[in-house]
């Protein structure tokens, strides 16, 4: 199955939905869906409410193999079901969507320009239970702030050596480290950030392909060499806290990438909505972010 898989994340058209928002992140996603605090008293209560939020977009007709390759889940999503099917089964059997985790544990403070993913002694557990739970490959996000040659390089062997750690246990590592679009210097950085990844591509091999999930670039086209080596299966652009609008119109101008987005993807999106007008603005959103990805 992992070499049909493979092949649909190689060569799919579409995108990736990332529907990861974990404990930082949830109360503004679901405020924006139209949940606010006094709807829960506690994380239990908060992750149920997204988790039903996360369901309904997934089992919505409009959010299909037609247009998505795959989902990003949070660890309590992994570990609950879609329709009364586990979640990555529900995704892959039912859709034709690959089922991708995020692993990391947040950040760490700042140090040297650069936000390094916190210490995650449990990686070969989750890693396990991620195999058994028939997930494709997993994401984990660091961030960079400014254009410091030291922190971006500390960002990127980070991401390179637990990337390697993923790869051996037999699941496709998405590495994210995400450059701020607020940064002053973020062509600087996105410049840095390339030769540094470089630097790894060149000296080292891993078990699977490889993927990347990167900020749009400033420069049009900075990503090409990326997309075009051989190690690396796709590479994906988050919308960074960008509109749907921007996002789509920036993607449009770089060819080979496709968007993995979350706030972009649901925006507009509310609890309230009738089925029907759910439905309908989730398509919407689906088919421009896909139609931006076919660059």
């Amino acid at each position: 199955m992992l070499n049909t898989q493979l092949e649909r994340m190689s060569a799919g058209q579409g995108s990736i939905a990332a529907l990861d928002q974990s404990g930082g992140s949830t109360p503004r996603a679901l405020k924006l869906y139209g949940i606010d605090e006094t709807r829960y008293t506690n994380d239990a209560e908060m992750f149920d409410l997204v988790h039903a939020m996360r369901e309904r977009i997934v089992t919505s007709p409009a959010f299909s193999g037609d247009h998505i390759l795959g989902a990003i889940l949070f660890e309590n999503t992994m570990d609950r079901e879609f329709a009364g099917k586990p979640a990555a089964d529900y995704l892959w059997e039912e859709k034709g969507i690959l089922p991708i985790l995020k692993v990391d544990k947040g950040l760490a403070d700042t140090t040297d320009g650069v936000r390094l993913m916190k210490p995650n002694p449990g990686l070969g557990d989750l890693l396990e239970r991620a195999n058994e739970a028939h997930i494709f490959g997993t994401k984990m996000r660091s961030f960079i702030a400014e254009a410091n040659p030291e922190g971006i390089a500390a960002n990127v062997d980070q991401q390179f050596k637990l990337g390697a750690q993923i790869a051996s246990a037999g699941l496709v590592p998405i590495l994210e480290p995400e450059v701020d679009i607020n940064a002053a210097d973020k062509e600087a950085a996105e410049e840095i950030l390339m030769k540094e990844i470089f630097k790894h591509l060149t000296t080292e091999h891993f078990d699977l392909p490889i993927m990347f999930k990167l900020t749009i670039p400033s420069v049009d086209d900075l990503y090409a060499p990326l997309i075009d080596n051989p190690a690396v299966l796709r590479v994906v652009a988050l919308s960074g806290g960008y509109s749907r609008e921007e996002a789509n119109a920036k993607l449009s101008a770089n060819h080979g990438l496709i968007a993995s987005f979350s706030r972009a993807l649901t925006e507009g999106l509310t609890e309230s909505m009738s089925p029907e007008e759910f439905d309908g603005l989730l398509g919407e959103s689906i088919e421009s972010i896909a139609k931006a990805s076919a660059s």
